[in-house]
Protein backbone atom coordinates (compact mmCIF):
# COMPACT_ATOMS: atom_id res chain seq x y z
CA UNK A 1 0.00 0.00 0.00
CA UNK A 2 1.07 3.71 -0.58
CA UNK A 3 2.09 6.36 1.78
CA UNK A 4 -1.09 7.14 3.99
CA UNK A 5 -0.78 10.75 3.96
CA UNK A 6 1.48 13.55 3.97
CA UNK A 7 2.88 13.17 7.55
CA UNK A 8 3.62 9.69 6.57
CA UNK A 9 6.21 10.84 3.87
CA UNK A 10 7.81 14.09 5.95
CA UNK A 11 8.73 11.32 8.49
CA UNK A 12 9.85 9.12 6.05
CA UNK A 13 12.25 11.65 4.43
CA UNK A 14 13.50 13.02 7.93
CA UNK A 15 14.10 9.58 8.91
CA UNK A 16 16.44 8.50 6.27
CA UNK A 17 17.95 11.80 5.13
CA UNK A 18 15.84 12.86 2.23
CA UNK A 19 14.40 16.18 2.97
CA UNK A 20 15.12 18.04 6.75
CA UNK A 21 13.30 21.19 7.38
CA UNK A 22 15.50 24.14 6.91
CA UNK A 23 16.93 25.76 10.43
CA UNK A 24 15.39 23.18 12.22
CA UNK A 25 17.46 23.50 15.38
CA UNK A 26 16.20 26.69 16.42
CA UNK A 27 12.87 25.80 15.50
CA UNK A 28 12.59 25.96 11.55
CA UNK A 29 11.65 28.50 8.84
CA UNK A 30 7.95 28.10 7.29
CA UNK A 31 8.32 27.32 3.71
CA UNK A 32 11.88 26.64 3.36
CA UNK A 33 13.60 22.74 3.61
CA UNK A 34 16.67 21.66 3.09
CA UNK A 35 18.01 18.16 0.57
CA UNK A 36 19.41 15.68 2.74
CA UNK A 37 22.35 13.37 1.03
CA UNK A 38 19.80 11.13 -0.40
CA UNK A 39 17.00 13.95 -1.12
CA UNK A 40 19.86 15.55 -2.97
CA UNK A 41 20.63 12.30 -5.00
CA UNK A 42 17.06 12.13 -5.83
CA UNK A 43 16.41 15.52 -6.60
CA UNK A 44 19.42 16.08 -9.29
CA UNK A 45 18.99 13.02 -10.69
CA UNK A 46 15.27 13.97 -11.75
CA UNK A 47 16.49 17.24 -13.50
CA UNK A 48 19.50 15.59 -14.91
CA UNK A 49 16.70 13.20 -17.00
CA UNK A 50 14.73 16.57 -17.48
CA UNK A 51 18.20 17.98 -18.97
CA UNK A 52 18.75 14.75 -20.73
CA UNK A 53 15.60 14.68 -22.44
CA UNK A 54 14.46 18.19 -23.09
CA UNK A 55 18.66 19.01 -24.13
CA UNK A 56 20.88 16.48 -25.19
CA UNK A 57 17.92 14.14 -26.62
CA UNK A 58 17.07 17.20 -28.83
CA UNK A 59 18.62 19.31 -31.58
CA UNK A 60 16.19 22.51 -31.11
CA UNK A 61 16.85 23.43 -27.30
CA UNK A 62 19.51 24.82 -25.86
CA UNK A 63 20.08 25.57 -22.29
CA UNK A 64 20.52 28.83 -20.22
CA UNK A 65 21.61 29.78 -16.09
CA UNK A 66 20.46 33.06 -15.84
CA UNK A 67 21.49 34.98 -12.37
CA UNK A 68 18.63 35.03 -9.27
CA UNK A 69 18.81 38.65 -8.71
CA UNK A 70 17.04 40.33 -11.12
CA UNK A 71 17.05 43.99 -12.29
CA UNK A 72 14.03 45.76 -11.21
CA UNK A 73 12.89 47.01 -14.72
CA UNK A 74 12.19 43.49 -15.46
CA UNK A 75 10.02 42.28 -13.27
CA UNK A 76 8.27 46.13 -14.07
CA UNK A 77 7.94 45.38 -17.37
CA UNK A 78 7.27 42.04 -17.43
CA UNK A 79 3.72 42.67 -15.66
CA UNK A 80 4.55 41.38 -12.35
CA UNK A 81 4.98 44.51 -10.51
CA UNK A 82 1.54 45.45 -10.88
CA UNK A 83 -0.38 41.99 -10.94
CA UNK A 84 1.78 39.40 -9.29
CA UNK A 85 0.09 39.08 -6.27
CA UNK A 86 -2.44 36.92 -3.75
CA UNK A 87 -5.29 38.47 -1.87
CA UNK A 88 -5.32 37.95 1.75
CA UNK A 89 -6.75 37.74 4.98
CA UNK A 90 -5.92 38.67 9.14
CA UNK A 91 -7.75 36.50 11.56
CA UNK A 92 -9.16 39.30 14.38
CA UNK A 93 -9.22 36.50 17.14
CA UNK A 94 -5.91 34.51 16.93
CA UNK A 95 -3.98 36.47 14.18
CA UNK A 96 -3.22 33.92 11.73
CA UNK A 97 -2.54 35.52 7.87
CA UNK A 98 -4.51 33.45 5.45
CA UNK A 99 -4.63 33.29 1.46
CA UNK A 100 -8.31 34.14 0.65
CA UNK A 101 -8.31 31.20 -1.99
CA UNK A 102 -7.11 29.04 0.53
CA UNK A 103 -9.87 29.31 2.86
CA UNK A 104 -12.98 26.78 3.05
CA UNK A 105 -16.03 28.49 3.78
CA UNK A 106 -14.67 31.56 4.23
CA UNK A 107 -13.25 30.63 7.89
CA UNK A 108 -9.56 30.86 9.29
CA UNK A 109 -8.08 27.87 9.35
CA UNK A 110 -6.21 28.07 12.47
CA UNK A 111 -9.82 28.57 14.85
CA UNK A 112 -12.69 28.32 12.90
CA UNK A 113 -13.36 32.49 13.25
CA UNK A 114 -14.99 34.19 10.44
CA UNK A 115 -13.78 37.24 12.13
CA UNK A 116 -11.72 38.18 8.94
CA UNK A 117 -10.51 41.21 7.40
CA UNK A 118 -11.65 42.16 4.10
CA UNK A 119 -9.03 40.98 1.62
CA UNK A 120 -5.77 43.19 0.41
CA UNK A 121 -3.47 42.28 -2.56
CA UNK A 122 -0.20 41.28 -1.20
CA UNK A 123 2.92 40.82 -3.73
CA UNK A 124 4.96 37.84 -3.55
CA UNK A 125 8.10 39.06 -4.91
CA UNK A 126 11.30 39.37 -2.89
CA UNK A 127 12.83 42.27 -2.72
CA UNK A 128 16.87 43.18 -2.05
CA UNK A 129 19.04 45.84 -1.72
CA UNK A 130 22.04 46.05 -3.69
CA UNK A 131 25.14 48.22 -3.03
CA UNK A 132 26.03 49.34 0.09
CA UNK A 133 23.62 52.84 0.22
CA UNK A 134 20.11 51.89 1.25
CA UNK A 135 18.10 53.98 -0.96
CA UNK A 136 14.86 53.41 -2.94
CA UNK A 137 16.68 52.94 -6.40
CA UNK A 138 18.90 50.72 -5.06
CA UNK A 139 17.11 47.44 -4.97
CA UNK A 140 16.80 44.27 -7.02
CA UNK A 141 14.14 41.29 -6.87
CA UNK A 142 14.73 37.57 -6.38
CA UNK A 143 13.33 36.07 -9.38
CA UNK A 144 9.51 34.67 -9.11
CA UNK A 145 10.13 32.54 -11.87
CA UNK A 146 13.24 31.41 -14.27
CA UNK A 147 11.22 32.43 -17.11
CA UNK A 148 12.20 36.08 -17.64
CA UNK A 149 15.87 35.50 -17.51
CA UNK A 150 15.30 33.79 -20.99
CA UNK A 151 13.47 36.63 -22.46
CA UNK A 152 15.47 39.17 -21.71
CA UNK A 153 18.77 37.34 -22.79
CA UNK A 154 16.77 36.23 -25.88
CA UNK A 155 19.14 38.19 -28.30
CA UNK A 156 22.06 36.96 -26.70
CA UNK A 157 21.00 33.69 -27.69
CA UNK A 158 19.80 33.99 -31.01
CA UNK A 159 22.92 36.02 -31.95
CA UNK A 160 25.54 33.66 -30.22
CA UNK A 161 23.96 30.30 -31.52
CA UNK A 162 22.23 31.40 -35.10
CA UNK A 163 18.83 29.74 -33.82
CA UNK A 164 15.94 29.43 -36.38
CA UNK A 165 12.25 28.86 -35.60
CA UNK A 166 11.07 26.97 -33.94
CA UNK A 167 13.35 26.99 -31.09
CA UNK A 168 13.57 26.25 -27.19
CA UNK A 169 15.82 27.36 -24.17
CA UNK A 170 16.02 25.38 -21.45
CA UNK A 171 16.75 26.39 -17.80
CA UNK A 172 16.69 24.61 -14.31
CA UNK A 173 16.87 27.44 -11.42
CA UNK A 174 15.74 28.54 -8.26
CA UNK A 175 12.67 31.16 -7.77
CA UNK A 176 11.67 32.57 -4.96
CA UNK A 177 7.71 33.39 -4.11
CA UNK A 178 6.91 35.20 -0.53
CA UNK A 179 4.03 32.59 -0.24
CA UNK A 180 1.70 33.62 2.50
CA UNK A 181 0.60 30.32 3.73
CA UNK A 182 3.48 27.71 2.68
CA UNK A 183 1.76 24.50 2.95
CA UNK A 184 1.62 21.05 2.20
CA UNK A 185 5.42 19.99 2.93
CA UNK A 186 7.91 20.79 -0.15
CA UNK A 187 4.62 21.20 -2.32
CA UNK A 188 4.19 25.02 -1.67
CA UNK A 189 7.50 26.75 -0.25
CA UNK A 190 9.14 30.01 -0.26
CA UNK A 191 12.12 28.98 -2.15
CA UNK A 192 12.12 26.60 -4.88
CA UNK A 193 13.23 25.24 -7.83
CA UNK A 194 11.74 24.82 -11.46
CA UNK A 195 12.53 23.26 -14.70
CA UNK A 196 11.18 25.54 -17.59
CA UNK A 197 11.58 25.30 -21.22
CA UNK A 198 10.59 28.47 -23.44
CA UNK A 199 9.50 27.23 -26.60
CA UNK A 200 9.59 30.08 -30.06
CA UNK A 201 7.15 29.68 -32.79
CA UNK A 202 5.81 31.43 -35.57
CA UNK A 203 2.70 33.21 -34.54
CA UNK A 204 -0.26 31.15 -35.93
CA UNK A 205 1.52 28.12 -35.20
CA UNK A 206 1.20 28.49 -31.27
CA UNK A 207 -1.63 26.50 -30.62
CA UNK A 208 -0.71 23.32 -32.42
CA UNK A 209 2.79 23.99 -31.03
CA UNK A 210 0.85 24.02 -27.36
CA UNK A 211 -0.93 20.90 -27.69
CA UNK A 212 1.82 18.53 -28.72
CA UNK A 213 4.40 19.82 -25.93
CA UNK A 214 1.16 19.00 -23.35
CA UNK A 215 1.23 15.95 -24.77
CA UNK A 216 5.33 15.40 -24.40
CA UNK A 217 5.01 16.49 -20.70
CA UNK A 218 2.62 13.98 -19.78
CA UNK A 219 4.55 11.06 -21.33
CA UNK A 220 7.84 12.49 -19.90
CA UNK A 221 6.22 12.57 -16.44
CA UNK A 222 5.14 9.06 -17.33
CA UNK A 223 8.60 7.77 -18.24
CA UNK A 224 9.08 8.93 -14.51
CA UNK A 225 7.45 6.30 -12.69
CA UNK A 226 4.27 8.44 -12.25
CA UNK A 227 0.80 6.48 -12.55
CA UNK A 228 -1.53 7.60 -15.70
CA UNK A 229 -4.43 7.21 -12.73
CA UNK A 230 -2.51 9.88 -10.35
CA UNK A 231 -2.22 12.66 -13.19
CA UNK A 232 -4.89 14.38 -15.17
CA UNK A 233 -5.11 17.66 -17.34
CA UNK A 234 -6.71 20.71 -16.40
CA UNK A 235 -7.30 23.40 -18.59
CA UNK A 236 -7.26 26.96 -16.65
CA UNK A 237 -10.12 28.90 -17.12
CA UNK A 238 -10.17 32.38 -18.82
CA UNK A 239 -10.68 34.31 -15.72
CA UNK A 240 -8.11 32.70 -13.76
CA UNK A 241 -5.31 33.00 -16.21
CA UNK A 242 -1.90 34.48 -15.75
CA UNK A 243 -1.82 37.98 -17.11
CA UNK A 244 0.65 36.44 -19.65
CA UNK A 245 -1.23 33.51 -20.77
CA UNK A 246 -3.36 33.08 -24.13
CA UNK A 247 -3.99 29.54 -22.36
CA UNK A 248 -2.77 27.30 -20.07
CA UNK A 249 -3.17 23.37 -19.46
CA UNK A 250 -1.59 22.30 -15.71
CA UNK A 251 -0.72 18.75 -15.48
CA UNK A 252 -1.68 17.54 -11.87
CA UNK A 253 -0.83 14.80 -9.78
CA UNK A 254 -2.89 13.28 -7.07
CA UNK A 255 -0.97 14.21 -3.80
CA UNK A 256 -2.25 13.09 -0.62
CA UNK A 257 -3.63 16.53 -0.26
CA UNK A 258 -5.34 15.73 -3.50
CA UNK A 259 -4.93 16.55 -7.54
CA UNK A 260 -2.69 19.63 -7.31
CA UNK A 261 -0.97 21.32 -10.40
CA UNK A 262 2.33 18.96 -11.08
CA UNK A 263 3.55 21.51 -14.37
CA UNK A 264 2.16 23.86 -16.63
CA UNK A 265 2.35 24.65 -19.88
CA UNK A 266 1.51 28.06 -21.33
CA UNK A 267 0.80 29.58 -24.37
CA UNK A 268 2.33 32.79 -23.57
CA UNK A 269 2.06 34.72 -27.14
CA UNK A 270 4.30 37.39 -28.09
CA UNK A 271 3.81 39.49 -24.04
CA UNK A 272 7.04 38.81 -22.71
CA UNK A 273 9.17 39.63 -25.89
CA UNK A 274 7.17 42.76 -26.85
CA UNK A 275 6.90 43.89 -22.80
CA UNK A 276 11.01 44.15 -23.40
CA UNK A 277 11.35 45.59 -26.66
CA UNK A 278 11.77 49.11 -28.01
CA UNK A 279 9.21 48.30 -30.36
CA UNK A 280 6.64 46.51 -28.36
CA UNK A 281 4.89 43.57 -30.97
CA UNK A 282 0.85 43.46 -31.20
CA UNK A 283 0.44 42.14 -28.19
CA UNK A 284 -2.26 39.13 -27.24
CA UNK A 285 -2.86 39.74 -24.02
CA UNK A 286 -5.93 40.29 -21.27
CA UNK A 287 -3.48 42.75 -19.09
CA UNK A 288 -2.87 46.33 -20.09
CA UNK A 289 0.91 46.53 -20.57
CA UNK A 290 3.28 49.95 -19.75
CA UNK A 291 5.39 51.32 -23.26
CA UNK A 292 8.54 50.50 -22.80
CA UNK A 293 11.01 53.20 -23.19
CA UNK A 294 13.61 51.80 -21.43
CA UNK A 295 14.65 49.19 -23.36
CA UNK A 296 16.91 49.18 -26.69
CA UNK A 297 16.05 46.28 -27.76
CA UNK A 298 14.01 44.72 -30.23
CA UNK A 299 13.67 41.30 -29.58
CA UNK A 300 12.43 39.75 -32.47
CA UNK A 301 14.11 37.03 -34.84
CA UNK A 302 14.44 36.58 -38.52
CA UNK A 303 11.97 34.64 -40.28
CA UNK A 304 14.41 32.80 -42.98
CA UNK A 305 10.66 31.56 -45.33
CA UNK A 306 9.71 35.21 -45.45
CA UNK A 307 12.68 37.05 -44.94
CA UNK A 308 10.60 39.32 -42.58
CA UNK A 309 11.26 39.98 -38.54
CA UNK A 310 8.95 38.44 -36.14
CA UNK A 311 8.32 38.93 -32.17
CA UNK A 312 7.72 35.12 -31.84
CA UNK A 313 4.95 33.38 -29.73
CA UNK A 314 6.29 31.02 -26.99
CA UNK A 315 5.09 27.91 -25.11
CA UNK A 316 6.23 27.65 -21.92
CA UNK A 317 6.42 23.83 -20.04
CA UNK A 318 7.25 24.81 -16.07
CA UNK A 319 7.96 22.08 -13.89
CA UNK A 320 8.69 22.40 -10.00
CA UNK A 321 11.30 20.18 -9.36
CA UNK A 322 10.37 19.91 -5.74
CA UNK A 323 6.69 18.89 -6.56
CA UNK A 324 8.16 16.53 -8.92
CA UNK A 325 10.25 14.83 -5.89
CA UNK A 326 7.22 15.08 -3.73
CA UNK A 327 5.27 13.68 -7.04
CA UNK A 328 7.78 10.81 -7.33
CA UNK A 329 8.33 10.24 -3.68
CA UNK A 330 4.38 9.59 -3.23
CA UNK A 331 3.80 7.39 -5.64
CA UNK A 332 7.26 5.24 -5.07
CA UNK A 333 6.59 4.69 -1.67
CA UNK A 334 5.38 1.12 -0.52
CA UNK A 335 4.55 -0.91 2.05
CA UNK A 336 4.29 -4.64 1.40
CA UNK A 337 3.70 -7.54 3.40
CA UNK A 338 5.83 -10.19 2.99
CA UNK A 339 5.23 -14.33 3.24
CA UNK A 340 6.71 -14.72 6.28
CA UNK A 341 4.12 -12.07 7.27
CA UNK A 342 6.89 -8.91 7.67
CA UNK A 343 6.74 -6.01 6.61
CA UNK A 344 9.07 -4.14 4.23
CA UNK A 345 8.61 -0.41 2.99
CA UNK A 346 10.42 -0.40 -0.32
CA UNK A 347 10.68 2.62 -2.24
CA UNK A 348 10.49 1.82 -6.15
CA UNK A 349 11.88 4.31 -7.88
CA UNK A 350 13.05 4.23 -11.28
CA UNK A 351 17.02 3.21 -11.20
CA UNK A 352 17.67 6.33 -13.45
CA UNK A 353 16.22 8.25 -10.15
CA UNK A 354 17.51 5.93 -7.16
CA UNK A 355 19.45 8.20 -4.71
CA UNK A 356 22.22 5.13 -4.65
CA UNK A 357 22.57 3.31 -8.03
CA UNK A 358 24.48 -0.04 -6.43
CA UNK A 359 25.04 -0.46 -2.30
CA UNK A 360 28.40 -3.06 -2.09
CA UNK A 361 27.88 -5.16 1.28
CA UNK A 362 30.73 -6.93 2.77
CA UNK A 363 29.02 -10.00 4.71
CA UNK A 364 31.81 -10.30 7.60
CA UNK A 365 32.48 -6.28 8.63
CA UNK A 366 35.06 -7.89 11.07
CA UNK A 367 37.02 -9.59 8.47
CA UNK A 368 39.63 -7.58 6.43
CA UNK A 369 39.98 -9.57 2.99
CA UNK A 370 36.48 -9.43 2.63
CA UNK A 371 36.21 -5.73 3.67
CA UNK A 372 39.16 -4.77 1.55
CA UNK A 373 37.77 -6.90 -1.56
CA UNK A 374 33.88 -5.31 -1.38
CA UNK A 375 35.86 -1.75 -1.57
CA UNK A 376 38.10 -2.23 -4.17
CA UNK A 377 34.74 -3.39 -6.12
CA UNK A 378 32.86 -0.89 -4.92
CA UNK A 379 36.02 1.55 -6.37
CA UNK A 380 35.21 -0.44 -9.74
CA UNK A 381 31.38 -0.23 -9.99
CA UNK A 382 31.98 3.74 -9.55
CA UNK A 383 33.88 4.24 -12.38
CA UNK A 384 31.17 3.00 -14.66
CA UNK A 385 29.61 6.74 -14.37
CA UNK A 386 25.97 5.40 -13.51
CA UNK A 387 25.48 7.20 -10.51
CA UNK A 388 26.32 7.30 -6.42
CA UNK A 389 27.98 3.81 -5.46
CA UNK A 390 27.52 2.80 -1.67
CA UNK A 391 29.92 1.13 0.09
CA UNK A 392 28.29 0.11 4.14
CA UNK A 393 29.11 -1.90 6.56
CA UNK A 394 26.79 -2.53 9.42
CA UNK A 395 27.46 -6.20 9.94
CA UNK A 396 23.64 -7.06 9.46
CA UNK A 397 23.00 -7.84 5.77
CA UNK A 398 19.70 -8.51 6.28
CA UNK A 399 19.06 -4.65 7.99
CA UNK A 400 21.43 -3.33 5.08
CA UNK A 401 19.13 -5.03 2.57
CA UNK A 402 15.86 -3.32 4.37
CA UNK A 403 17.50 -0.16 4.77
CA UNK A 404 18.39 -0.31 0.90
CA UNK A 405 15.22 -1.57 0.05
CA UNK A 406 13.38 1.76 1.45
CA UNK A 407 15.71 4.37 -0.08
CA UNK A 408 15.12 2.79 -3.02
CA UNK A 409 18.98 1.18 -3.97
CA UNK A 410 18.02 -0.88 -7.09
CA UNK A 411 21.03 -3.28 -6.41
CA UNK A 412 22.90 -4.99 -3.70
CA UNK A 413 26.23 -6.80 -3.83
CA UNK A 414 26.94 -8.94 -1.29
CA UNK A 415 31.32 -10.03 -1.25
CA UNK A 416 31.17 -13.08 1.34
CA UNK A 417 33.66 -16.07 1.63
CA UNK A 418 33.26 -17.67 -1.27
CA UNK A 419 34.28 -13.91 -2.91
CA UNK A 420 37.61 -14.38 -1.66
CA UNK A 421 37.93 -18.06 -1.98
CA UNK A 422 37.74 -18.78 2.17
CA UNK A 423 35.03 -21.55 2.00
CA UNK A 424 37.01 -23.41 -0.87
CA UNK A 425 34.39 -23.85 -3.71
CA UNK A 426 36.70 -22.50 -6.72
CA UNK A 427 33.65 -22.07 -8.92
CA UNK A 428 32.45 -19.50 -6.45
CA UNK A 429 35.38 -17.63 -6.43
CA UNK A 430 35.83 -14.17 -7.34
CA UNK A 431 31.70 -14.11 -7.55
CA UNK A 432 29.18 -12.21 -5.77
CA UNK A 433 26.24 -12.24 -4.99
CA UNK A 434 23.42 -9.33 -6.37
CA UNK A 435 20.22 -8.87 -5.04
CA UNK A 436 17.37 -6.51 -7.08
CA UNK A 437 15.42 -4.35 -4.94
CA UNK A 438 11.89 -5.24 -6.27
CA UNK A 439 11.60 -8.44 -6.54
CA UNK A 440 14.29 -9.50 -3.78
CA UNK A 441 15.82 -12.27 -6.06
CA UNK A 442 19.46 -13.01 -5.82
CA UNK A 443 21.99 -14.06 -8.67
CA UNK A 444 25.62 -15.36 -8.59
CA UNK A 445 27.63 -13.30 -10.35
CA UNK A 446 31.36 -13.00 -11.52
CA UNK A 447 32.84 -9.90 -11.12
CA UNK A 448 34.39 -10.34 -14.42
CA UNK A 449 30.54 -9.92 -15.60
CA UNK A 450 29.59 -7.52 -12.68
CA UNK A 451 30.41 -4.39 -14.80
CA UNK A 452 28.03 -5.47 -18.30
CA UNK A 453 25.27 -6.70 -15.46
CA UNK A 454 25.07 -3.30 -13.91
CA UNK A 455 25.16 -1.44 -16.83
CA UNK A 456 22.30 -3.34 -18.67
CA UNK A 457 20.19 -2.91 -15.37
CA UNK A 458 20.84 1.30 -15.78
Amino acid sequence: MPAKNLDEIMSFCRRRGFIFQSGEIYGGLQGVYDYGPLGVELKNNLKAAWWRANVYERDDIVGLDSSILSHQKVFAYSGHEATFADNMVDCYDCKHRWRVDHLVDGKCENCGSKNLTEPRPFNMMFKTRIGPVEEGAAFAYLRPETAQGIFVNFKNIVDSTFQKLPFGVAQIGKAFRNEITPRNFIFRVREFEQMEIEYFVKPGEDETCHEDWVKARVAWWLEQGLAPENLKLFTQPQEELAHYAKKTVDILYNFPHGFEELEGIANRTDYDLGSHSKEQATLNIQAKVVPNHDSNTKLNILDVKTNEFVVPFVIEPSAGVDRGVLAILVESYVEETLEDNKKRVVLKLKPHLAPIKVAVIPLARNNSDIVAKAKAIRKQIQTLGVGRISFEDTGNIGKSYRRHDEIGTPLCVTVDFDTIGKDGNAELLNTVTVRERDSMQQKRVHLDQIDNYIRKFF
